[in-house]
């Protein structure tokens, strides 16, 4: 960056590429820019796990030049833009605002020192490496997370930990209340796909979300543990964190930093 030069968007993509390498992403994925042009001004930045239509109306209100994403706006190539959807609309509004719109989903996911191993350090577990390791087999790098508890615990104490240490008003366990733990999996986001990975480790429980039934019953079957701590509880805690670390990067170059505090989990609970 040039000194004293107005910041751009790829000044700042920059940054973000540091943290999640993008060659990290998944090949199913699409990380990477989604709406706007790398030479627009970036002055204000804003940092969000979704781009929702009130995400990115209320970041184009507050003269944001970019939205920073976990969740990428476009998953699979558009037929057509039609402003009457959701998606369609977030293109229509940041194009008008001039903001552009970048996402960091699995490279993020898999970055050393990036969702997976934030956490590891919010659940108080020790990470020894990844799940599924990355096909360049850079270390320290993968999908999910394997690592080792503080003290042994039963399932059921950790559940209530990994409740109390993300804010959570419920999670789901599958498998015996009193199953000694000394070893965890984790994986934010939906984990389903590494349960298999997970059985055929050492870990005594995995954590993640968006898990199903037929896992839990396998996990159960196999003497192990299971806790679905949700897609959203898992991954909310990276707003906070790259919106802090992209500020200390962009310290000085009068790039503004702000992490979205709209954003609620869509489900909520019903019953007593």
């Amino acid at each position: 960056m040039t000194p004293g030069a107005i910041p751009t968007v790829g000044d700042v993509v920059r940054e973000m590429e540091r943290l999640a390498p993008p060659w990290l992403a998944e090949a199913w994925d699409n990380c990477g820019l989604q709406v706007g042009g790398y030479d627009w001004p970036a002055g204000r930045v804003w940092v969000a796990l979704d781009p929702t239509v009130a995400v990115v109306e209320t970041a184009c209100a507050d003269g944001a030049g970019l939205l920073v994403t976990h969740h990428p706006l476009i998953f699979k190539p558009l037929a057509r833009i039609d402003a009457g959807t959701p998606v369609g609309r977030v293109i229509e509004r940041a194009l008008t605002a001039h903001m552009a719109v970048y996402s960091a989903h699995t490279s993020l996911d898999s970055a050393a020192d990036g969702l997976n191993d934030l956490l590891a350090r919010r659940l108080a577990i020790t990470p020894r490496g990844p799940i599924e390791a990355p096909a360049s087999g850079a270390p320290g790098c993968g999908l999910g997370r394997i690592g080792t508890l503080a003290a042994p615990m039963t399932l059921g104490a950790l559940a209530a930990a990994c409740r109390r240490r993300l804010g959570l008003a419920t999670v789901r366990v599958a498998g015996h209340p009193d199953l000694t733990v000394d070893t965890a999996a984790l994986c934010s986001g939906s984990g389903g796909g590494l349960v298999e990975a997970f059985l055929a480790g050492p870990a005594q429980a995995y954590i993640s979300g968006d898990l199903r039934y037929h896992d839990a019953c396998s996990v159960t079957a196999a003497g192990r543990g299971m806790i679905d701590i949700g897609h959203f509880g898992s991954e909310r805690i990276m707003i906070a964190d790259v919106a802090a670390r992209l500020r200390e990067a962009l310290a000085g170059t009068g790039v503004t930093v702000t992490a979205c505090d709209l954003e609620r989990d869509p489900f909520t609970l019903v019953g007593g």
